[in-house]
């Protein structure tokens, strides 16, 4: 089991290296649309080929980062232009279901702009949070800004994941979960540090409307 883990990290980590750059970017374009696809499976790999010397550890998280943000607004456009209604009869098509919408919609209304910022760095929302952003027609400027921050803390936690632990394919076999929980609690850290500890920060993130 083990050995095929190390074999389809490898090979993902070549495959990054092979596509290079402008992958990475596509990659993380789609998953941060409503396609489903796990940004774990892009970052970390990338981060492991950086780890190699295939890819520049700074490269990867910057072209990351910009295919996150680069999705995230035309999901933010797609919602403004075509609305709710439209988005429950599409979802289905990428196994986006009316509730999850709903339940994204309400922690948007709960938390107001800064859930841009929050949901980037929460698995399961950071996927969607752009689409109530569009229909509630969020100041474009602020969701750029909320979501280039959030985007790039995320990004750059996967891609340094896998750079220094990369290479150490037994360990991720055994402790995936473990990983991403650490990667989740270092982002619920830097929420802390910057909403608690610094409260100069928060007034970043005020809602200027």
């Amino acid at each position: 089991m083990h050995e095929q883990f190390t074999q389809l990290i490898n090979y993902i980590a070549q495959l990054m290296s092979d596509i290079g750059y402008l992958g990475i970017f596509l990659g993380m374009f789609i998953e941060s649309t409503i396609i489903p696809l796990p940004s774990e499976l892009i970052m970390i790999p990338a981060g492991i080929a950086s780890a190699k010397g295939l890819m520049n550890i700074y490269l990867v998280t910057f072209y990351g980062t910009l295919g996150n943000v680069s999705g995230a607004i035309f999901s933010y456009y797609l919602a403004y232009s075509i609305g709710r209604t439209f988005l429950f009869k599409v979802g289905k098509y990428f196994f986006v279901k009316p509730s999850t919408i709903i339940k994204i919609e309400e922690f948007f209304k709960k938390h107001g702009p800064i859930s841009v910022f929050i949901a980037r760095l929460l698995p399961g929302f950071r996927h969607f949070i752009s689409l109530p952003a569009g229909v509630a027609k969020m100041d474009i400027k602020l969701f750029v800004i909320y979501t280039t921050l959030g985007s790039t803390i995320w990004t750059a936690i996967l891609a340094l994941l896998g750079y220094y632990i990369g290479e150490n394919h037994e360990l991720i076999a055994n402790y995936l979960k473990e990983i991403l929980s650490i990667a989740l609690s270092i982002t619920v850290a830097i929420l802390i540090y910057l909403f608690l500890l610094k409260p100069q920060y928060q007034k970043l993130f005020k809602n200027k409307n």
